[in-house]
């Protein structure tokens, strides 16, 4: 079972309802995963403290094209579909833009002169981290000037595919990050706030995972904020609000010093509880 964390903005709380979702299957699931899908910037470990096992680097092909024997044809240039071969044959130059590469390898392909060959580059890294009770925890990293975390993401999710349970924290808004971390998955769980920025992100994350035919419920963090404009307008669309987290300073200022509110506060732990069983009845309600 894979269910996914995510909103259309950054700041509504992923990470708050993740690592509290964590903590209460902590104690009943036997086989438990948490992914940080937010490779761009990961801040799982700064929650949940566990036994670094490994981390494995992960690289990108990366085209090196010899200009001495390349003959111009242009056939590299034109195959490119992200524009990431500069050519210049007057010059002598042909080069490839680091940034814009995808790694598809088919300028490789095309090369009547075998001009080209690829070279490993460094992207990023997946670290597992024992959490003790065979619970692990997946840290998706890229390093600095990774045009795309997308090939971490994907790597990151694979390595977590034999646990019963697995809670992903993805990356905020609706672009390549997002859809890699949804695209497996059985269940979304939306995190919003009642802010009008909230309630605009929700509407196109919705309309995403629409298209994608994935099933999601609504959380509502830091309920008492606003007015009750979300709430209702979920009623009516007739989508799942599967409940509301309090706003509350108390809250705020445990989560902030690098603790977890559900391990602390019995009323807190509670109402994730609660929220986990709202999600399972979901679940089975919407795959039935």
């Amino acid at each position: 079972m894979k269910i996914v964390i995510a909103s259309g903005k950054g700041g509504t709380g992923k990470t708050f309802v993740a690592t509290n979702l964590y903590a209460v299957a902590e104690t009943s699931e036997p086989s438990l995963c948490i992914v940080d899908c937010d490779a761009e910037e990961p801040n799982l470990s700064e929650y949940l403290n566990g036994t670094l096992l490994q981390c494995e680097t992960l690289n990108q092909k990366l085209p090196l094209i010899n200009a001495e024997e390349c003959t111009f044809c242009g056939a590299c240039k034109e195959a490119c579909t992200y524009n990431a071969i500069i050519m210049i044959p007057e010059t002598g130059i042909i080069e490839v833009m680091e940034d814009l590469c995808h790694d598809c390898g088919v300028c490789s392909y095309v090369c009547p002169s075998a001009a080209i060959h690829e070279i490993d580059k460094p992207i990023g890294k997946i670290c597992s981290m024992d959490l003790g009770n065979h619970h692990r925890m997946i840290e998706t990293r890229t390093y600095l000037g990774t045009s795309s975390p997308v090939p971490v993401i994907k790597k990151g999710i694979q390595a977590a595919k034999d646990y019963a349970l697995c809670l992903m924290d993805a990356p905020p808004g609706i672009s390549c990050p997002f859809i890699a971390s949804v695209e497996s998955a059985d269940y979304v769980v939306l995190v919003t706030e009642p802010t009008p920025f909230g309630w605009n992100d929700l509407k196109l994350s919705i309309e995403t995972l629409q298209n994608m035919h994935i099933n999601f419920g609504v959380i509502i963090n830091r309920a008492g904020l606003g007015n009750n404009d979300i709430k209702e307008w979920l009623n009516e669309q007739q989508y799942t609000c599967l409940g509301e987290i309090p706003f509350r300073r108390d809250l705020a200022e445990c989560y902030s010093s690098g603790r977890i509110p559900s391990r602390e506060m019995p009323e807190i732990s509670s109402l994730f509880t609660g929220l986990m069983h709202s999600i399972y009845s979901d679940i089975k309600r919407k795959q039935s």
